[in-house]
């Protein structure tokens, strides 16, 4: 299947980049929290629309009926992401709702046009297919929305910022050896005879990759303390580490925009810890019973006439989360 691990291609990409990743479990039907409600068949199909006609684009009609390991079926798995999303997106929203946590008057009009336009987008067969309305489009929306603002809302007070000495990204070469000798060697014909760090680093280096970007903090050692050491230029000391030998020559002491990106994903991670320990303690405090009962006649078919794919496209058209 955002790339079958990173989003399950799709599906669960949008789950880690808007719910900051990992989370997941299944629609509720039944549940020891009376306020909570099910989606319905057509809602729950918005999303299973939107995911076969993105898998199908990918992988053709040829997919339906593909036997995975386990002897699972494609549309079956499919469908468990499907659940699994949508689970996760109603925990959120009990989760908003029990932090008092909801959408402002702007947020509603915001999705009121993303769901226009989307409903707007389908077509008879779409519309067929899913059986949906513009109200189950809107709720959909609305409920999607503030399964991202829930997040923000809970940890937008909270000491998460990265600095860009802790997420500082440099490039360096290396020259690597197992010999020490021979390193020593080597080292004194760069800097006293001052020969060509790359022209060396082709000839003798026992690995293949010469140029190297490094983040601050990712693999604490002898090598990174010596690359973090460096100016633009200049070269190391011959470095011992994991029974290797490394001369380095720092090509860049600051990838701004390396480090800008690194510290974007820096934050995220932060985030999504933090946020982790109060959805933790919240799912364990608030036990939830499951049926499935409204996916048992659920079928693909190499004959469905939809094609939508814009559920989420459209969605961050209108919100940039």
């Amino acid at each position: 299947m955002k790339a079958w691990t990173r989003r399950k291609l799709l599906l669960v990409s949008a789950v880690l980049t808007l719910f900051l990743a990992g989370c997941r479990a299944e629609i509720p039907i039944v549940s020891e929290i009376t306020e909570t409600k099910a989606y319905t068949l057509p809602q729950s199909m918005i999303i299973v629309a939107t995911e076969r006609n993105r898998y199908q684009k990918i992988y053709t009609n040829q997919i339906w009926g593909v036997d995975l390991p386990g002897n699972q079926k494609f549309e079956t798995y499919l469908l468990e992401q499907v659940k699994e999303f949508l689970h996760e997106m109603k925990r959120l929203n009990l989760l908003a709702k029990d932090r008092g946590v909801t959408l402002t008057g702007a947020e509603k009009e915001e999705v009121r046009k993303a769901s226009e336009e989307y409903f707007g987008s389908l077509t008879k067969e779409d519309l067929s297919y899913m059986k949906a309305t513009k109200d189950d489009v809107r709720t959909m929306y609305e409920e999607y929305l503030l399964s991202n603002k829930v997040v923000n809302e809970l940890t937008k007070d909270m000491n998460l910022e990265i600095s860009d000495s802790e997420a500082k990204v440099i490039t360096v070469d290396q020259i690597v050896l197992a010999d020490q000798a021979k390193a020593a060697e080597l080292h004194e014909r760069l800097t006293a005879q001052g020969e060509d760090f790359s022209a060396l680093a082709r000839e003798y280096s026992q690995e293949s990759t010469v140029e190297r970007h490094i983040g601050r903090g990712e693999n604490p050692g002898a090598y990174e303390d010596a690359a973090f050491h460096l100016q633009t230029g200049e070269i190391s000391p011959v470095v011992e580490e994991g029974g290797k030998y490394y001369i380095l020559k720092c090509v860049n002491d600051y990838d701004e925009t390396a480090t800008q990106e690194r510290k974007s994903g820096l934050y995220k991670k932060r985030k999504k810890e933090a946020f982790d320990q109060i959805y933790t303690e919240f799912k364990e405090k608030n036990p939830v019973t499951f049926s499935n009962e409204i996916w048992k006649d659920i079928q693909f078919s190499k004959e469905d006439k939809t094609t939508t794919t814009d559920f989420f496209e459209i969605y961050r058209k209108y919100f940039n989360d």
